[in-house]
């Protein structure tokens, strides 16, 4: 082993900062605040399950179960799997803690780290994270519509006004096995000119042909049969519904025809959110082999409870990527505050200032008061250009002196004034100090 080499993350994983932490504390912020105010709940589910949710539920001829999940055995012989989704793992804990005696339907909500082993892109991370929200219990189609519009306002909330939504019907059972059959028909002399994925697609899993990224077989894939076509009466007047009340909600949408998803739980209604700047490849006006910057996306999955050993529930949902997320309000400039920084330094001097900084520094935090130090520095000057450098608003400073007599110096930092004050009357004054407006400075 050498260890001279300096250790580097993981392919494919990045370190969050803490000059990024304010980009995703705000996700995190209007997510939960979103979550409110639609009546979710956060729930939080394990990172890895056992690899058999993710092929009952995910699909088993899916790029991500073939592909791009990371499994490993235990020492017990057991089969994990990072969770490479987070919709499968809800359902599973909706069955498991029985849920379904809860008033219908559920309405849930989760923010963390999914993984996929994937070629790592702009935006596209072996550990990625998301949030989703899933609505357990109810199959009527103003639910689609409703989550699509909650999906929407959190972009808002986050300063993403400009998506574009696009929407599909895939069908169910009863009718996806017609389409299936002409889909057939018509890529029967195609295979040749697709890509290998899609060549083993075609016998395994067609629906997945329509969710092929490479540039030749998504220009076969736009002249395939409609799936709205062959929809049965039933999911054709469920995708009526849906689409009539987004028109209700004034909500813009372009209707994609062989939208599908890649994953098989889907049924009936599948849609995606874009960026904006996405809208000329979508409408095919440009001449860019680019793929559209896709910001999340979801549907029904009214079969996956039962395919996981449930009753039959009806459900759908939407996840979106946080990291996707975050570049696309870093691109447009979308001013984030930063997070809550101390207004206070504590300064000290000597050891008995030092051992009398520790109490202080407790009486402070437990006053509320937003407090930092440097406890290793002996130096006054030097732990006063660290109060200036971070731009507190006032150093407390205690020296021998001070801590003989049980009292500390407020110095305001910006005039320089300073007044000295026992300690038992200290949290009250720098609140009252506080709590004023700072100097405009000159």
């Amino acid at each position: 082993m050498d260890k001279s080499k300096i250790i580097q993350a993981p392919k494919g994983t990045f370190d969050i900062l803490p000059t990024e932490q304010k980009y995703w504390e705000k996700v995190r912020r209007v997510v939960a605040l979103v979550g409110a105010q639609y009546g979710f709940e956060r729930i939080d589910t394990p990172i890895f399950e056992g690899t058999d949710l993710f092929e009952r539920s995910v699909g088993q001829e899916t790029d991500i179960v073939e592909k791009q999940m990371y499994t490993f055995k235990t020492k017990g012989k057991d089969s994990l799997t990072l969770r490479p989704e987070g919709t499968a793992s809800v359902v599973r804990s909706y069955i498991e803690n029985g849920l379904n005696s809860w008033p219908q339907p559920v309405r849930l909500y989760y923010v963390g780290p999914m993984f996929r082993y994937e070629q790592p892109q702009s935006e596209r991370y072996r550990q990625f994270h998301q949030f989703g929200f899933e609505l357990i219990g109810d199959s009527h189609p103003i639910y689609d519509a409703w989550l699509i519009n909650i999906a929407l306002v959190a972009l808002r909330e986050l300063g993403l006004h400009k998506t574009v939504v696009a929407i599909n019907s895939i069908g169910d059972a009863k009718c996806r096995p017609v389409y299936r059959k002409a889909l057939v028909a018509y890529y029967k002399n195609k295979v040749g000119q697709l890509c290998e994925d899609c060549k083993r697609r075609y016998k395994t899993n067609p629906l997945r042909l329509l969710d092929c990224k490479e540039h030749h077989c998504s220009e076969v894939a736009a002249k395939a049969p409609n799936l709205v076509d062959h929809l049965c009466e039933e999911c054709r007047n469920h995708f009526k519904s849906v689409l009539e009340y987004l028109d209700e909600q004034k909500i813009s949408y372009m209707l994609n025809p062989h939208l599908v998803r890649g994953l098989d739980y889907y049924t009936k209604t599948v849609f995606q959110l874009y960026a904006e700047e996405s809208l000329e490849i979508l409408s095919g006006n440009s001449n860019s082999h680019k793929n559209p910057l896709e910001l999340g996306g979801g549907g029904r999955y009214d079969m996956l409870a039962q395919q996981l050993g449930g009753k039959n529930t009806p459900a759908l949902g939407f996840a979106m990527g946080i990291e996707r997320i975050i570049s696309l309000m870093r691109k447009n400039n979308i001013k984030v505050s930063e997070l809550k920084k101390p207004e206070v330094f504590l300064v000290q001097l000597g050891e008995l200032g030092r051992k009398k900084s520790l109490t202080l520094f407790e009486k402070l935090r437990e006053g509320g008061i937003d407090v930092v130090e440097s406890f290793g520095r002996d130096n006054i000057k030097s732990q006063l250009r660290a109060a200036d450098k971070i731009k507190v608003r006032y150093a407390v400073i205690v020296g021998q002196k001070e801590a003989l007599e049980e009292a500390a110096i407020i110095r305001e930092m910006t005039s320089g004034t300073q007044e000295t004050i026992p300690f038992d009357k200290i949290v009250n004054e720098l609140k009252k100090r506080l709590r004023q407006a700072p100097p405009v400075s000159s």
